[in-house]
């Protein structure tokens, strides 16, 4: 060093490894920088990599003289371990920090560094995997179907644009740059606690009754060995229904009364009110999804990565064979223009903004917390916009094009019966149960395409459960740190698949579609808008969205032109657009609540079902004000004063990050990021767009 630091605003990097000659230098500041996420420094020499090594500071400096490590020359062996001072020097050697010490409370909040991926490639299609899941295959063709086909693409595109887009990259730098899950990482601003919460009590009711999905798919793909298909033509049982695909009748397919009768022993007096006995063939299934899921959360985020190379790659391929054989069968071109036609009188209804913000949300992962967990393990140097505006535009791709093979069928089953396409089928959960089978049992050798078909649909269906499992585990360990041991976590998980399974049995009696047709419906409804609401307007006016963009920027390090314009669309959605379009979506759906189609086929559902799908949704809206009140109470000073506390970041935040950074081993090229939380800033304000 040239002299002693005197400037209180540096922290000093050292090395804790050595390092071959020539070694490591020090050069100079050659004047201050004023403006955080800004890259300064550059080698002169070459090192081991061709590629730049950037110095880049996340908080401005105010001194001309900071010091910082330069190599003259190429770094071999051993590698750099590269760590941060909690302060700045006073001198020669260290001096005590003398800005305010942390609280202990806020230090034993402090969460330990979530584990870093391997490549940024690898958490992208991580991400693909938790969109190209149930939601895709499974829940958009239904909700399309019951909801008049093509109009449905409108509300769901506004919704998409002005809610999808803004709250998928809030999410996701949010959980990016605090590196925690989504209790922990409401740090930034403690007020919102419950919304982590409530995140939480969502992902636990979609798990509930998502295995569930999974539990119908395995008992498909165990009946697929067998030749002819149970479901197909020529099966035994099969020949009162069976019809050849030239003949035209109003009977009901034989994948249809597949469905019914062998899969759910769905009975005339079935229904909320009187479920009936477990169906034990789907009980017996559902235990296997829920060991399934059990060895492969066990097996961690590593292994799930990298079967997503295959699963996020091999549906496509998939589905284009079975579109293919679909538009072949005589009617097709009529379920397609229903896909594609629009009944704009739907438009008035409230079940259409409902189904279209509820799929928003269930396609991209956003409200359930698993976009926060997933984040947390991601590099922090990575273009969170660009991933943003692919993954987002992907995962609506694939729903359009999965529907081509759905309502394809839809109009040859229309065709054969002689009814409009709209009442060909009772709309619901079990829509694909029965559409995929009838084009399946039409391939020559269908019992190996249906192995396949459903195979890959439990692949798919496990992959978006592990994230919304991982939600809950994380959350539970960040807040329980006793249970992180190897046997205690072993122990944690068998628990929540016992409870999860002990509760689902309910799902797999005679009426067991009934409830999970009332949990699909209400646990993704009001309570779920309610809780994106007050996420966007705390980030947007209390953690303060100048703020926010700035950590999007310092997390992509060199923002490319073309990514200020766009983020300055999201900030004018996140504090004006998103939680207008949010509010009118939750005023209209409350209004017309009443209304809501709860029954499943042509069933109608007691009064008393509403009432209970309004209590789903207050569990989850109950979150908010409670953990707000408990975060108010943790403060001193008058009313006013305990807001403003509560709504600043704890000093901890973004110590996992640092953390993580510095425990990072990185070779040569590196980068040396210095937060700004090692700066002595005023006052945390508040700042609006």
């Amino acid at each position: 060093m040239d002299g002693p630091k005197t400037s209180p605003e540096v922290n000093i990097f050292q090395l804790e490894g050595p390092t071959t000659p020539p070694g490591v230098n020090i050069f100079q500041l050659d004047a201050p920088t004023t403006s955080p996420g800004v890259n300064i420094f550059q080698l002169d020499g070459p090192t081991t990599s061709p590629e730049v090594n950037i110095f880049h500071l996340d908080g401005p400096t105010t001194s001309p003289e900071v010091n910082i490590f330069h190599l003259d020359g190429p770094t071999t062996s051993p590698p750099l371990h590269i760590s941060q001072l909690e302060g700045p020097t006073a001198g020669p050697t260290n001096q005590p920090w003398p800005g305010p010490q942390p609280q202990a409370d806020e230090i034993l909040a402090s969460s330990p560094p979530q584990e870093t991926r391997a490549g940024r490639c690898q958490v992208l299609v991580t991400t693909l995997g938790h969109l190209l899941g149930l939601g895709t295959i499974w829940r958009f063709p239904y909700l399309c179907y019951r909801n008049g086909g093509g109009v449905f693409f409108i509300p769901y595109l506004l919704l998409l644009l002005l809610v999808g887009l803004p709250l998928f990259l809030m999410e996701l730098s949010l959980g990016h740059y605090g590196a925690a899950g989504p209790i922990t990482v409401w740090k930034c601003c403690p007020l919102l606690k419950g919304v982590g919460v409530a995140m939480l009590v969502v992902a636990s009711l979609v798990s509930l009754y998502s295995n569930v999905i999974l539990a119908w798919a395995l008992f498909y793909l165990g009946s697929s060995f067998q030749n002819p298909l149970p479901w197909a033509c020529g099966a035994p049982g099969a020949v009162d229904s069976c019809q050849n695909a030239s003949e035209r009748t109003a009977g009901p397919s034989t994948s249809q009364v597949f469905w019914s009768q062998e899969v759910l022993g769905v009975t005339p007096s079935s229904g909320l009110g009187s479920p009936g006995p477990v169906q034990w063939p789907l009980a017996l299934c559902l235990l296997g999804a829920w060991v399934l899921v059990f060895f492969c959360t066990l097996k961690g985020i590593r292994t799930s990565g990298k079967v997503l190379y295959f699963t996020a790659t091999f549906p496509y391929l998939l589905l284009l064979i079975l579109t293919i054989r679909a538009a072949t069968l005589e009617g097709s071109l009529g379920g397609v223009h229903f896909y594609l036609s629009s009944d704009w009188s739907r438009l008035q209804r409230a079940q259409v903004w409902s189904d279209a913000a509820s799929q928003v949300f269930y396609s991209l992962g956003i409200g359930f917390g698993g976009l926060l967990s997933m984040a947390s393990y991601n590099h922090l140097n990575t273009n969170v916009i660009r991933d943003t505006l692919a993954i987002t535009l992907g995962s609506f791709c694939s729903s359009f094009f999965s529907g081509f093979a759905i309502f394809s069928v839809l109009g040859h089953m229309a065709w054969r019966k002689e009814v409009p396409v709209g009442s060909v089928l009772d709309s619901g959960p079990g829509l694909v149960f029965v559409v995929y089978p009838e084009v399946l049992s039409m391939l020559p050798g269908s019992p190996f395409w249906a192995i396949i078909f459903f195979l890959m649909f439990l692949m798919l269906g496990v992959e978006t459960l592990l994230r919304t499992i991982d939600v809950i585990t994380t959350s539970i360990l960040e807040q329980l740190p006793a249970l992180r041991g190897w046997r205690r976590k072993i122990l944690l998980l068998a628990a929540l698949c016992s409870c999860f399974y002990l509760l689902g049995l309910l799902l797999v009696t005679q009426g067991g579609i009934f409830w999970l047709t009332l949990l699909d419906t209400f646990s993704t409804s009001f309570g779920l808008l309610l809780v994106t609401i007050s996420m966007c307007l705390g980030i947007a006016f209390c953690y303060g969205v100048t703020e926010f963009c700035q950590d999007i920027r310092a997390m992509i390090c060199r923002c490319p032109p073309w990514c200020s314009h766009i983020l300055a669309y999201f900030r004018l959605c996140w504090a004006f657009l998103t939680p207008c379009t949010l509010l009118f979506a939750l005023i209209y759906i409350l209004l017309d609540l009443p209304s809501l189609a709860l029954g499943y086929g042509s069933s109608e559902e007691p009064a008393w079902a509403t009432s209970l799908g309004i209590c789903i949704n207050l569990l989850t809206c109950l979150q908010l004000p409670l953990w707000a009140t408990l975060a108010l109470g943790q403060q001193s000073g008058t009313l006013s004063q305990r807001f403003q506390k509560a709504s600043r970041p704890l000093r901890s935040w973004r110590t996992a990050r640092s953390q993580g950074t510095a425990r990072e081993v990185t070779t040569s090229p590196f980068t040396i990021t210095m937060a700004s939380r090692d700066f002595p800033s005023p006052a945390h304000s508040s700042s609006e767009a």
